[in-house]
């Protein structure tokens, strides 16, 4: 073959690779900001025993809301095992479920808008991404969460939906309303 057939196969190969890796930068990077709160870990529990290498896991996880004092979210997670686990390039599955709740007097520090992440984190090398999402249902004056698993391609319908009614706490009588907080 002559260097004139080469030369064209190795820069569309060039350019494909320079394309793989500015996505995933501008994945890493869209992370960033969502990602300043790293959740507590609250336990681990094997759920398939594995030979030499980790078991599967469901990992319990706790994270405070950044926007609403006094609104804690869990979230419980499969972890997998084995030797992909334990290489840490096995893609996790989508089955995730959270549980909100009210653990303190109300207080928003900014406006948001309906669909705002809270937490986001990587489920795969590259491709899915789990997100705890945030609105607001005016009319109850009820913060509704939403935890789901999203691939780049194609999604994933699996989610799971937690609500925090928004009471008085305290010896005040009176909640914020949430509407009054949406942008």
């Amino acid at each position: 073959m002559t260097r004139a057939f080469r030369a064209p196969a190795f820069r569309a190969l060039a350019f494909r690779a320079l394309a793989l890796a500015a996505l995933v930068l501008a994945a890493g990077f869209a992370a960033g900001p969502v990602r300043a709160q790293e959740p507590d870990l609250i336990f681990r529990k094997s759920t398939v025993w594995k030979f030499l290498t980790p078991d599967d896991k469901l990992a319990t996880y706790g994270i405070d809301d950044p926007v609403v004092d006094g609104v804690a979210c869990h979230y419980t997670v499969p972890e997998r095992g084995g030797v992909k686990g334990m290489l840490g390039v096995a893609e996790e599955v989508s089955d995730i479920s959270i549980a909100c709740r009210q653990i303190g007097p109300i207080a928003f520090k900014r406006k948001f808008e309906q669909g705002d992440i809270v937490y986001r984190e990587s489920r795969s090398l590259i491709f899915k991404k789990m997100q705890i999402v945030r609105g607001c249902d005016a009319k109850r004056n009820v913060l509704v969460y939403l935890v789901y698993s999203d691939k780049l391609i194609e999604g994933s319908p699996k989610n799971s939906t937690s609500t925090v009614p928004i009471m008085p706490w305290g010896a005040t009588n009176e909640a914020p309303k949430c509407g009054d907080y949406l942008k």
